[in-house]
């Protein structure tokens, strides 16, 4: 008999080992005591999910000019998202916006771009202790700051987010390393088009 509940003890350990494995979590985001999220310091370290070029939601730059967005995500997180298709508490995504160059060292024709100047950087994340109703907030750091406060709710992010985003409030359809894992695990939002 003892023999049976040493067995089963050693079962039950290696299932919440096991358990506690499958789903990896992201480490908390980090915010100063005012509430201003900080900005991750390795956050070009992380999963580089996709670079657009032109990606605009609003109206166009006057002056027709296409700007590159690079999405990061944390890699805890990805790897959470690949097991589960939905993303985990604490993700965060950062999206680096850099001018979109044509003509410079080799590169001297008119079609071809390459990533230039930093024009800003924001944050996408998900915390449902400081978002609990959204559980998605936003970010702008501009180009030298640190530390960012929350966007307000009447910022556009949020009802961009919430009517477009392939996957809960992210734009997977952009990511293409993503779009597939979200269809076979069946969490696309049921509003999203493709």
């Amino acid at each position: 008999m003892k023999k049976w509940a040493v067995a089963l003890a050693l079962i039950c350990v290696a299932a919440i080992g096991l358990n506690s494995q499958t789903t990896p979590q992201a480490p908390a985001p980090q915010f100063t005591p005012d509430g201003k999220l900080v900005l991750p310091k390795d956050y070009r370290e992380w999963i580089f999910l996709s670079a657009g070029i032109g990606m605009t939601y609003g109206a166009p730059a006057e002056d027709g000019r296409q700007d590159f967005d690079d999405a990061f995500v944390h890699p805890a997180a990805y790897r959470a998202f690949l097991q589960t298709g939905h993303w985990p508490d604490h993700t965060i995504f950062v999206l680096e916006r850099r001018r979109a160059s044509s003509q410079g060292t080799v590169n001297k024709g008119s079609v071809g771009r390459y990533q230039s100047d930093l024009i800003g950087i924001g944050a996408e994340v998900k915390d449902r202790s400081r978002a609990p109703e959204g559980e998605w907030a936003y970010f702008t750091f501009g180009t030298n700051s640190d530390t960012a406060p929350v966007l307000p709710k009447t910022a556009a992010c949020y009802g961009c987010h919430s009517q477009n985003a392939a996957v809960e409030n992210t734009f997977v359809q952009f990511y293409p390393t993503l779009l597939p894992v979200a269809r076979a695990k069946g969490t696309l939002n049921a509003s999203f088009k493709e």
